[in-house]
C-alpha cells in the first residue's frame, strides 16, 4: 500500500500518486488549464492508508507483537487510478477533463494486502477512509 496524508512531498519528480495528482489538478485549476494529463489508463488499483492510521499500527505492533510473521497494514479499501484522480479533481475544485496518456505505463495491475493479520494479533484497523484522508490532505496544503 501506499502512505500519504500530512508532509506528503508534491515535486512532480519525486512524489508519490496522490500527492502528484493534488499537485497536477491544483495546479491546473489556478492555470485555468483545459485538462490535466494522467499517466496510463488508470485501470491500475492500489490501496492507500493515511499516515497516522500507519503510525498507530506502528505503535500497537511494538507494544503488543512480538512474532517474527510480517504483518501487513493497509487500509482494506482498494481504488483504480481512474477514480482516485475523480475524486482528487472534484475535492480540488477542478472542472477541466482528464486525458489518460495510455502510451505510458499504468504499473503493477493490483496492489491490495491482507490486513487480516494487524486486526487478530494486535487489535489494529485503518480508521480512516481514503475520502476523509483526502479531505484532510487537501485541507491541510496548498498543494506545493
Amino acid at each position: 500500500m501506499n502512505l500519504y496524508g500530512p508532509r506528503d512531498n508534491f515535486d512532480l519528480e519525486t512524489s508519490h500518486v496522490i500527492p502528484a495528482l493534488i499537485r497536477k489538478c491544483w495546479e491546473a485549476k489556478q492555470s485555468r488549464a483545459a485538462e490535466v494529463l494522467a499517466w496510463g489508463t488508470g485501470s491500475a488499483t492500489r490501496e492507500f492508508l493515511y499516515v497516522e492510521d500507519a503510525a498507530e499500527a506502528m505503535v500497537l505492533a511494538v507494544e503488543k507483537y512480538a512474532k517474527p510473521d510480517l504483518v501487513n497494514l493497509g487500509s482494506g479499501e482498494e481504488i483504480s487510478i481512474r477514480h482516485l484522480l475523480e475524486q482528487i479533481r472534484s475535492l480540488v475544485g477542478y472542472e477541466g477533463a482528464i486525458r489518460w496518456d495510455a502510451t505510458k505505463p499504468d504499473g503493477q495491475p493490483r496492489r491490495c494486502v491482507d490486513t487480516s493479520r494487524a486486526l487478530a494479533e494486535f487489535g489494529w484497523r485503518a480508521k480512516t477512509t481514503l475520502r476523509d484522508g483526502l479531505r484532510r490532505r487537501f485541507a491541510g496544503s496548498k498543494a506545493t
